[in-house]
This record gives structure tokens, sequence and C-alpha cells, in this order.
């Protein structure tokens, strides 16, 4: 059974006013159990307002979102308990850092839920070094950390929350490459532990490659293409034509097949683009 279902979504910002404007259009997909989805889209094609959505920060003007097989509004008194289990971590997370201490502002989520002390402390310790925060900085004011820590220490206060979904709306905007990739690694091995289903929306194809099962692509308010990852990035062209492009190294595949080069066109991240090569070169050279 899906964990996550969107049926025929339709969002309006500005009903009956004269700044009406539909971000989402008859929107429908299925997320498996366990599954990591990369959620791309040009600016303005209704990711941020999905995952709003699939959150309950906002409630769909038609339609409707299911989690584990339940309308997410059956009861909408109860909003509040989906939103422990559909964790939501917004671009710029560290901007919502305001605790005394990071310990403290990993705890807010889990002390929300009402947990007991030994697990709330169980909790902030297991998110901290999943995402690689030193115990020694727990006790530290989040203001002295530096600006990939904030980012860590934010997105582990989600992590404490335990939940079924770890949706990230631009993780890594503003971090150099260094930390990017540090935190993109983080992010892939909580999911390989955790075994829960994780949805990333980027900018970034590169970042979508190395890390998604699935590929969820938006434009203009309506569901594109939804496939697995490589399945779309082979589609190049489609995607140009949107306003989005297939990471670089794909990009770079594709234009070799077309001279001639018998290369695989789908590869998704520079590592195999370089097995591919060379394993090009091995077969030219009979070695």
């Amino acid at each position: 059974m899906s964990v996550i279902k969107a049926e025929n979504i339709k969002f309006i910002y500005g009903t009956g006013t004269s700044f009406e404007k539909t971000a989402l259009d008859d929107v429908s997909f299925e997320i498996e159990e366990g599954e990591f989805v990369g959620i791309i889209g040009h600016t303005g094609s209704g990711k941020s307002t999905l995952v709003q959505l699939l959150n309950g920060l906002l409630r769909p003007t038609e339609g409707a979102i299911y989690l584990n097989g339940r309308d997410i509004w059956e009861k909408p008194k109860k909003i509040r308990e989906i939103r422990f289990k559909v964790g939501m971590v917004f671009q710029y997370p560290e901007y919502q850092l305001f605790e005394e201490t990071v310990y403290k502002d990993i705890s807010f989520g889990p002390k929300n839920m009402g947990l007991g002390v030994d697990e709330i402390d169980k909790r902030v310790r297991s998110a901290a070094r999943f995402v690689g925060i030193p115990e020694s900085r727990l006790i530290c004011s989040p203001f002295e950390l530096s600006g990939g820590e904030k980012r860590r220490a934010a997105i582990a206060g989600v992590i404490a929350m335990d939940p079924d979904v770890l949706i990230l709306d631009e993780p890594t905007a503003g971090l150099d490459p260094l930390g990017r990739d540090a935190l993109l690694s983080q992010i892939a091995d909580y999911h390989s532990v955790r075994k829960n289903t994780v949805l990333l929306v980027s900018h970034s194809m590169e970042d979508i490659a190395r890390t998604a099962d699935r590929v969820l692509v938006m434009s203009q308010g309506k569901k594109f293409m939804f496939d697995t990852t490589k399945s779309v990035f082979s589609k190049g062209e489609e995607l140009e034509e949107i306003g989005l492009r297939v990471p670089q190294i794909t990009k770079i595949m594709q234009l070799l097949r077309k001279e001639g080069i018998d290369v695989d066109s789908t590869v998704l991240t520079v590592e195999q683009g370089f097995n591919e090569i060379r394993r090009y070169a091995a077969d030219r050279l009979n070695l």
C-alpha cells in the first residue's frame, strides 16, 4: 500500500478574490513506503504548494491527500498529528532556530509530541548523530554554529520526531559544494538506515540524480512526469521544453552518443560517467 496518495488535487490561492490563482490542478500520484522521491520543476510550478499540502499545512481546494490509506483531513482537529508523521524541513531551516541550546532546539518537536524525558533524550542524540553534530555541540547556542551546522541542527529537529515521511525543501540551498555533498550523504545515510520515505525538493538536478529512486516533475501546476530517475533524465528534450535540464554528466553522455560514441547516455553521476568512458576506452583498446 502507498504511504502517500494524492488524488485529483487542486489548490487555489485567494479564492473568490481578484488575486485568485490556481497553483495546482488535478494532480494525482502515489508514493510507496521507503521510496526516495525527488520533486523538480521550474519556479512557480507548484512544488512548494504541493509539499505543504502533503504535510497538512495547506488544505486542498479539491481532491484529497491520503497518508497510509486515510484522508489526512478526515479529522481536521487532529491535523497536528499528521505534521508529526510527515515532517517538513523548509528552505533555510536554520532561520527557525530559537532555543537557548542546540539540544533544546532539537528536542522541541519530541516535547510537543508529549514524549517522556528519556525518549526525548534518546531521539535528540540519535538525530544529532545522523546529521553529524557532535554531542559536545549540543550544549552550545545554535547561534554559535556555522551555517552548515545550523542547517544540520534544524534538520535534526525534524528527524527527532521520527516521521514516517521526511520532506526536505531545497535543503542544500546556499551551501558550498563540500557542505552540500556532506548534507546529501547524511540524508542518504538516514534514509538507508531508517528505511522511511523521503521527498527531496531541489533545483539541482545533480542532487536529485544522486539520491532519488523516482522523480516527480511539476510544470505549471500539473504533474508533467513521474517515473524512475533514469527514465526521467533520459527525456532531456522534454525537460528542456519546460525549462529544466538533465544533470551535466548526463547531457555530456547524450552528446557523445549523438556523435556516434557507444556509451550509456542514461548515466546520472560523474562516477558513473567516468566508469562508462573507461569501459568504452577499454573496449576500443581490447583491454
